[in-house]
C-alpha cells in the first residue's frame, strides 16, 4: 500500500462540523491556513479549471466580514433577529474566516454543476486537512451569501458565485464522536 489507508480512514471519519459557537480562543495561525489552502488547491476539476477562490478573514477583517455578512441577510432574507445575531457573531468566534467562491470560466465549456463540485472537493480537502491539525472547518452556508449584495461586496464577476464561509477554530470541547449508516443503506450492487 502506498499510503497508510488507516490515518487516512481515521481522518475522514473525524471530520465533524463545530460551530463557531464552541470554539477557543486559540489561534489558529496563517502557515496553517496556508497548508489547508494549499490541499485545497488538488481537488479534482475538469479540465483543469481550478474554479475555486478564497478570501481569508483574520484579524480585525473579521468584523468588515460580519458587518458584510449582516448588512446582505437583511437585503436576501425575512429577518428571524436569533439568526441574524449569530450570523453576526460567527466571524468574531473564529480565528480565520475564508469565504468559498466559485470563479465561473469565460468559455464555459465546462458545466457550471462541475465547478461547483469541484469547488466542494476543495472544501472537503481543506476539512480534512484541518482534522488532522485538530481544527474544526464549519462549512456555513446561509442563504444570503448566494445573494447579489455579498456576491458585489466580494468583487464577484457576474457568473461567478459565493458557496459559503468556512469558519476555522479549535474546539473548546472535547471533539465530538459520530456515525454514519452502514453501505447497505446507501449502495445497490448492480453485476449482471
Amino acid at each position: 500500500m502506498k499510503f497508510n489507508l488507516s490515518e487516512i480512514t481515521s481522518i475522514i471519519k473525524n471530520r465533524r462540523s463545530i460551530p463557531p459557537e464552541r470554539f477557543s480562543q486559540r489561534v489558529v495561525h496563517r502557515e496553517i491556513v496556508e497548508n489547508l489552502l494549499r490541499n485545497a488547491t488538488w481537488a479534482p476539476t475538469h479540465g483543469n479549471t481550478q474554479p475555486w477562490r478564497f478570501k481569508v478573514y483574520s484579524g480585525s477583517a473579521r468584523t468588515q466580514l460580519a458587518e458584510a455578512l449582516g448588512e446582505a441577510y437583511l437585503k436576501e432574507e425575512d429577518v428571524n433577529q436569533v439568526k441574524f445575531d449569530r450570523l453576526k457573531a460567527r466571524p468574531g468566534l473564529s480565528s480565520v474566516c475564508i469565504v468559498v467562491s466559485m470563479s465561473r470560466q469565460e468559455t464555459e465549456k465546462i458545466p457550471v454543476i462541475e465547478e461547483v463540485e469541484a469547488v466542494a472537493c476543495a472544501v472537503q480537502n481543506l476539512a480534512l486537512t484541518a482534522t488532522a491539525y485538530g481544527i474544526s472547518a464549519f462549512w456555513s452556508t446561509p442563504k444570503c451569501v448566494y445573494g447579489e449584495s455579498f456576491g458585489q461586496w466580494l468583487g464577484l464577476g457576474p457568473k461567478d458565485q459565493c458557496l459559503g464561509i468556512i469558519y476555522l477554530g479549535y474546539p473548546s470541547e472535547e471533539w465530538p464522536q459520530g456515525q454514519r449508516r452502514p453501505i447497505e443503506y446507501v449502495t445497490q450492487w448492480i453485476e449482471e
